[in-house]
């Protein structure tokens, strides 16, 4: 592979912390709404995916699969399509089990390896397009990644290209890292989050969850030895992450794909930016700017601040389809 340390991308002068570059973005972009028409996709276990589309008659696809507690609504995933729509191309964005706006309807609910879900996703969808594009945001970059790898070979060539942004390629490290000081605020929004969902759970299965001493969680070992791991089949925390991490798939990955993490994102370790295990594969690209944030990349270029956007419309449009 070809792997790309500090990259082209310049932050804005004011915007250079890693903090910065991750909850500015987060907190006060507010792209247009975006007139999505949804449809329920209902799954072989019985429960179902809502997703949002923005069709514009073409014969090519993008699927975007958000992050952690994310959705089609989170700003990443409007800013993006936005910034795509001069391709003309159709929009699929997928919202994870329970992430739609409405509670799913098994005990458990997405988790960050639950590939699954997109290879269904994409079973749908390909019937209707000649060309489809995958890109995945944090959490929905490594479940894109490990779809990529577990198909391998045998993928559709209807799959042209995929992108993944701030990609947590190895669970166990990036949980790891966020129990550092400095990632408390982060922790605390996503337990907050977390929580809400169990809330609303509680409300189908009252008999299978609890609450009681939520408040003593701090880290996402703790929330996942507790709730996602047995919830999912998993012995331990540790277990789950192994299984679930896009890392051990890489190697796998036979469409071109293109990886960026900022050297100074909070939320990953130095295993998610792992050089000598990725030059063995000429299919996938790694860009490592020296700043970015968390899915931030706020730029100095007046007019198009988020570089991710430019980067993402730049590599289609290498891909001619």
């Amino acid at each position: 592979m070809s792997i790309q340390e500090h990259s082209q991308f310049i932050p804005h002068f004011w915007c250079r912390n890693r903090h910065l570059q991750t909850i500015l973005p987060a907190l006060f972009r507010a792209p247009a709404p975006l007139p999505y028409k949804r449809e329920r996709l209902e799954l072989d276990d019985g429960d179902f995916l809502d997703l949002d589309w923005i069709r514009n008659n073409s014969k090519s696809l993008v699927v975007l699969s958000h992050g952690l507690e994310g959705s089609s609504r989170s700003p990443y995933i409007p800013g993006m399509i936005a910034s795509l729509s001069p391709l003309g191309l159709d929009f699929l964005a997928w919202n994870m089990r329970g992430c739609g706006g409405e509670p799913n309807r098994h005990l458990h609910w997405y988790h960050s390896g639950r590939s699954e879900d997109l290879r269904s996703v994409i079973q749908h969808v390909k019937p209707l397009y000649e060309s489809i594009i995958l890109i995945g945001f944090s959490v929905g970059g490594n479940i894109t990644l490990k779809y990529l790898g577990e198909e391998s070979d045998g993928i559709t060539p209807k799959i042209k290209g995929a992108l993944t942004f701030s990609v947590p390629l190895d669970l166990e490290d990036s949980a790891r890292t966020m129990e550092s000081p400095s990632c408390t605020i982060y922790m605390q929004w996503f337990l907050r989050k977390l929580k809400k969902k169990i809330s609303q759970k509680m409300a189908l299965y009252p008999d299978s969850l609890s609450l009681v001493g939520y408040s003593k969680l701090r880290t996402f070992a703790d929330f996942d030895s507790r709730y996602t791991a047995p919830l999912n089949g998993f012995s331990s925390a540790n277990a789950y992450w192994r299984a679930s991490s896009s890392l051990s798939f890489l190697e796998k990955i036979r469409v071109p794909t293109l990886l960026i993490s900022a050297a100074d994102d909070p939320f990953l370790g130095k295993r998610c930016l792992p050089f000598e295990v990725l030059r063995e594969n000429n299919f996938v690209h790694l860009e490592v700017p020296r700043n970015g944030g968390h899915v931030g990349f706020i730029s100095r270029k007046m007019g198009h601040p988020f570089w991710l956007e430019e980067r993402t419309l730049s590599f289609i449009s290498d891909l001619n389809i």
